[in-house]
């Protein structure tokens, strides 16, 4: 689904170095220069040790986000988390016009639904929950204390090919970044490591994966039972803080050097995020013309006026039936 980086390369942080002068250079004069690099994903491959990787950071984007909802803090949390996690997962589609979709859903717990979507760099999230049984848990609530069993459900749109990948799994792990891991070990047989963080109104992750030997990546991977450069990858990947992942003041490619550093470690050109919902009245009312016309008479009011809840942008369009 994913493939492999087809984006310009904009660096090599070269082995025991600091990151090349090409890279958007933060260190001049012997000094490290404060960059926030808020909304924003930056791949990168490590070739010796058959991985790939993406870290982000969503600040104003996030904000935007979380504003039009007025979620609880504890949803509110949840979202920011998938919605890193979608712009990590998102990136890997080789064409801008893809869409990657994170579900995650249960029949009866106090979060019933959690969709995430990811197009072009467009971020997009909603939550479906229960108030009144969101009061009575605890003041941090596992992933099982949210969803209780539910499932969790990932899809590659390739828009070039047309073709849909989709993989669901059990939500399993603490975290959904646990989840994420638990993901790719049964859906796609990928070892990965996952980290989320939050820190006030600022989000930050890091995603590691393992290639198959000489590839930058494809749709599938066959991997082996040992993989000795991928066990070099996450130990030094575990020794991430969430506090570096969403210091706004430390560069991204700076956090990739921390922990790659005595690698030779390709890094691309960063992808910028934005809020994007694809909801607008001419698109709602192409969706409307869609339905019979008895349904859309019975969908409109007596005035004639057929109103549309866009769960993800939380407006509603009044549209005249057509």
């Amino acid at each position: 689904h994913g493939g492999g980086d087809r984006r310009a390369t904009i660096a090599y942080l070269g082995r025991g170095g600091k990151p090349a002068s090409c890279a958007k250079i933060r260190f001049a004069l012997g000094v490290w220069i404060a960059v926030s690099d808020l909304d924003q994903v930056l791949g990168f491959t490590i070739a010796a040790r058959h991985a790939r990787g993406r870290v982000v950071r969503l600040g104003p984007v996030l904000e935007n986000i979380l504003a039009a909802h007025g979620y609880p803090p504890v949803i509110e949390r949840l979202l920011a988390e998938a919605l890193v996690l979608t712009a990590m997962l998102g990136s890997t589609l080789k064409n801008a016009e893809g869409q990657m979709t994170l579900q995650a859903q249960t029949a009866d717990g106090v979060v019933s639904l959690l969709v995430c979507d990811y197009q072009g760099g467009a971020l997009r999230g909603y939550v479906k929950h229960d108030p009144e049984r969101l009061a009575a848990l605890p003041q941090a609530p596992t992933l099982d204390d949210l969803f209780n069993k539910g499932y969790l459900a990932i899809t590659f749109d390739q828009a070039t090919s047309g073709e849909r990948y989709q993989g669901i799994v059990p939500l399993e792990g603490q975290s959904l970044a646990e989840a994420a891991e638990s993901y790719f070990s049964q859906s796609e047989q990928i070892p990965s490591l996952v980290r989320i963080d939050m820190t006030g109104d600022i989000a930050g992750g890091i995603l590691l994966q393992h290639l198959p030997e000489g590839e930058d990546g494809r749709d599938r991977i066959h991997t082996r039972l040992d993989h000795p450069e991928w066990d070099q990858v996450t130990i030094l990947g575990q020794t991430i803080k969430g506090t570096e992942l969403t210091d706004p003041d430390l560069a991204l490619d700076r956090i990739v050097w921390r922990l790659f550093n005595e690698e030779e470690v390709r890094v691309f050109e960063p992808i910028a995020l934005s809020k994007g919902c694809r909801c607008n009245p001419d698109h709602v009312r192409d969706v409307i013309l869609k339905f019979p016309e008895a349904d859309r008479a019975e969908m409109a009011d007596e005035k004639g006026i057929i109103a549309v809840d866009c769960a993800f942008c939380a407006k509603i369009f009044s549209i005249k039936a057509p």
